[in-house]
């Protein structure tokens, strides 16, 4: 293949004339990245990584975050080196063919079109115990319209509510360092300054450094979603400047965020006192005598899960508009109205949430958990696929268009190479471990159903 049909993946004819709106600011296409990121998985779901690893969490979040950090390298030399801007599960499409496009497109489709339904559910347990009257489906099915309506009135109002829910989370994380700094420098806390809980509890990694290194495989989906900042800067006037400059930028800060964040809880709270399912930001401004900690973390979860499931349903139909554009989704969700945002592909995508509502309501034990499963490794998968991609384009370039490699891989081919490794390594050990091997197979079974989907498309055609 070469660049020409690299860069010219082989849109449907007509396609082209459906064009998403242009008016996501930098500032949205920032805080539409941190939106998909920062969410539950940050405030609730590390207190399982520290039960697990204890103080040195913190190491295990570090290596999933160095390890995103790759991916996002080698997704924003993709951006600037290919004409025009690529969306996220197209760069598996020009890299490696139709077959990876197709693929990349109903993965990452499947992958946050079940993260809108566990953020739904996640926001109404979260109002449940506010407003204890109202069932969770009714909550849940109000949440899921109200963001519906958010995206569906503009791609603008989109990018403002995202950016204002982002804005909150950001806010809240900073002060929470802040405070956290004071007290473990001793200006607020009455015995002065201690660090001594990272090591008095059992030692700085209390069940090994294997564990540490296996509590990797869960801490790098925390961090998924950086990503985002591809899709949603094609919807901006100058997209590969704005990708160029966010994908790393954006990652470096939520690195840092993560980091700093889980440092100061471990030094601040002995790590046995942190209960798995429990928001460890609470536990930590408890500890800090901080007034209403519990009801203020439980607002900003709240927040952040609105934010998620935003972002989540932008997501799943822009990837359905861009699987529909090469004739891998149904032709008529190739279509913008009059405010140029993709609304029957928006739809489309939000009645699969509305339908894992229904089934967690009636099943909760069965067909919500097999979707929640059956996605577990689907990033995994998909940055594979765009690492792979980027090798081969890299190669294309170097030797037929090496003027295009305005921005490059680090410690190119390595840097790439390493990063497969890695995620080859969390592949294998999931799949070695009972308590995850389930994610992984199924998650293998859904990608094996969309590859026979890909099969039976072509023989249509």
């Amino acid at each position: 293949m070469s660049i020409a049909a690299a860069i010219e993946p082989g849109a449907e004819p007509g396609a082209q004339n459906a064009q998403l709106s242009q008016t996501l600011l930098p500032r949205h296409v920032s805080m539409i990245a941190i939106g998909g990121i920062i969410g539950a998985g940050l405030f609730v779901g590390s207190s399982a990584t520290i039960a697990a690893a204890g103080p040195a969490a913190v190491l295990s979040y570090l290596i999933a975050g160095l390890l995103i950090l790759l991916v996002m390298r080698m997704i924003a030399e993709m951006a600037v080196s290919l004409d025009g801007v690529q969306s996220f599960p197209d760069f598996a499409r020009a890299g490696l063919g139709h077959l990876a496009g197709f693929l990349s497109g109903w993965l990452y489709w499947y992958f946050w079109v079940v993260v809108v339904a566990v953020e739904a559910i996640a926001g109404a347990k979260i109002i449940a115990v506010w407003l204890p009257g109202l069932p969770e489906w009714a909550i849940g099915t109000t949440l899921m319209t109200l963001m519906l309506g958010a995206n569906l009135l503009s791609t603008r109002s989109f990018g403002e509510f995202e950016f204002w829910f982002s804005s909150i989370k950001v806010a809240a994380i900073i002060v929470f360092i802040l405070l956290g700094i004071a007290w473990v420098a001793g200006l607020t806390a009455p015995q002065g300054p201690s660090i001594a809980n990272l090591t008095v509890h059992g030692g700085f990694a209390p069940h090994g450094w294997s564990v540490v290194l296996a509590a990797v495989s869960s801490t790098i989906f925390a961090l998924c979603g950086a990503e985002i900042a591809t899709i949603a800067a094609a919807e901006s006037p100058d997209p590969a400047k704005v990708i160029s400059r966010m994908t790393i930028s954006v990652t470096v800060r939520i690195v840092i965020f993560y980091v700093l964040s889980m440092l100061l809880i471990v030094t601040i709270v002995p790590w046995q006192n942190i209960v798995p399912g429990h928001s460890p930001f609470a536990t930590t401004l408890a500890a800090m005598a901080i007034p209403g900690g519990e009801t203020i973390m439980s607002a900003v979860v709240l927040v952040a899960v609105l934010s998620c499931l935003n972002s989540g349903l932008y997501v799943t139909s822009r990837a359905l508009f861009g699987l529909a554009r090469y004739g891998d989704a149904p032709r008529w969700l190739v279509h913008v109205n009059a405010r140029k945002v993709p609304a029957r592909a928006i739809i489309a995508a939000s009645l699969f949430g509305y339908g894992a509502l229904a089934a967690n309501w009636l099943s909760p034990g069965t067909v919500f958990s097999f979707l929640v499963n059956s996605s577990g490794v689907t990033m995994i998968l998909l940055y594979l696929l765009v690492a792979a991609a980027q090798l081969r384009l890299r190669s294309r370039f170097e030797r037929e268009a090496p003027a295009r490699l305005k921005l490059k891989m680090w410690f190119h081919p390595y840097g790439s190479l390493l990063a497969m490794a890695a995620m080859l390594a969390v592949l294998l050990f999931m799949a070695l471990q009972p308590d995850l091997a389930s994610q992984f197979w199924l998650s293998l079974l859904v990608a094996a159903g969309f590859a026979v989907g890909f099969v039976l498309r072509m023989r249509r055609t």
